[in-house]
């Protein structure tokens, strides 16, 4: 378990590199869900994703000699965006697995970057098992997606920052709902939401078909959903909770929320008219739980996490063409 002092301390490691991203509300939003909604919309933040948060805070306490090395990682896109962007700040060489089948944008940004891309069949590869193999060749430090404390806490910075900005605000969040692939986000930021504000319920929200966090933290162990699971959520595929991330989730969230690809698409129209904002798939699955009623909403306040907007632009167009 990482503690508030660890995310305090990533907290201090960010200042001037990840963005103080705000929390914003829609009239249209509040009177649908009767209550209060803020949105926290981390596809401003650097990289267009959240995933800088934890990728600088591992990489940043690298030894020198590590750091020479260079660093291996395996992502479905946005980790692999925060990798190569924390690698070219700290002028650490980064290499990074990533789908064949990754959106464009996550691959050719990644390059953008000064990454390297080491492409798999996310169907067929083992992308873990790859980049073990390559940072074994290499004598290089692994950075995984989610399931090591700095990466937690790193990412939990954004746990932290909704309850200051709270404070600021004067408001105080009864719930908080955050996009859960590997666990991480929700891991680091329940670990600071529940030492901050009191009484808080944090909620992870997954695709209906890799809804294996939701599953695991029902039975009390982890569990894996089917290899034949597809969704549009890219960011959102993992098989498995994490080691870590799952215990932390099973400590201090609540039951898990599941939504539909169509629940996913009618909340990236709904960002795009109402906040008039690009939400990737799996940044829209918190906003969707709301939209669709996954969740008691009429009379709380309410956090919602966009945890990015990392979406190729014909998919993007193509879903803001659909009728609602």
């Amino acid at each position: 378990m990482i503690n508030i002092d660890d995310v305090e301390a990533a907290a201090v490691r960010l200042d001037g590199i990840a963005v103080r991203t705000p929390l914003i509300e829609s009239t249209e939003l509040n009177e649908i869900a009767g209550g209060r909604v803020l949105v926290k919309p981390e596809c401003w933040q650097r990289t267009g994703s959240f995933k800088i948060r934890g990728a600088y805070n591992l990489m940043s306490q690298l030894t020198p000699e590590q750091a020479a090395r260079g660093v291996v990682a395996w992502s479905s896109g946005n980790h692999a965006q925060g990798v190569a962007c924390a690698g070219r700040l700290l002028r650490i060489k980064t290499a990074i697995v990533m789908p064949e089948d990754a959106p464009l944008a996550k691959l050719e940004n990644t390059r953008l970057l000064g990454g390297e891309v080491i492409t798999y069949d996310r169907y067929t590869g083992d992308r873990e098992a790859i980049a073990r193999e390559i940072a074994a060749e290499r004598g290089a430090e692994l950075v995984p997606s989610y399931d090591h404390g700095h990466i937690i806490a790193g990412q939990g910075t954004v746990g932290l920052e909704i309850a200051e900005q709270a404070v600021e605000l004067d408001i105080t969040p009864e719930q908080v709902l955050i996009c859960c692939g590997g666990g991480g986000l929700t891991a680091g930021s329940a670990v600071a939401l529940r030492a901050r504000v009191p009484g808080v319920r944090v909620h992870t929200v997954e695709p209906e078909e890799f809804d294996d966090t939701a599953r695991s933290l029902e039975r009390g162990r982890r569990v894996s959903v089917s290899r034949d699971a597809r969704s549009i959520c890219d960011a959102l595929l993992a098989h498995t909770p994490g080691r870590m991330t799952f215990e932390i989730n099973r400590e201090l969230t609540e039951p898990g929320l599941t939504v539909s690809d169509d629940e996913v698409r009618n909340a990236m129209r709904f960002a795009l008219r109402n906040f008039k904002l690009v939400v990737e798939p799996g940044g829209a699955v918190a906003l969707a739980a709301v939209l669709s009623r996954k969740i008691e909403t009429a009379g709380t306040t309410t956090v919602v996490v966009f945890s990015g907007g990392n979406v190729d632009a014909d998919l993007f167009a193509a879903i803001q063409a659909e009728s609602s």
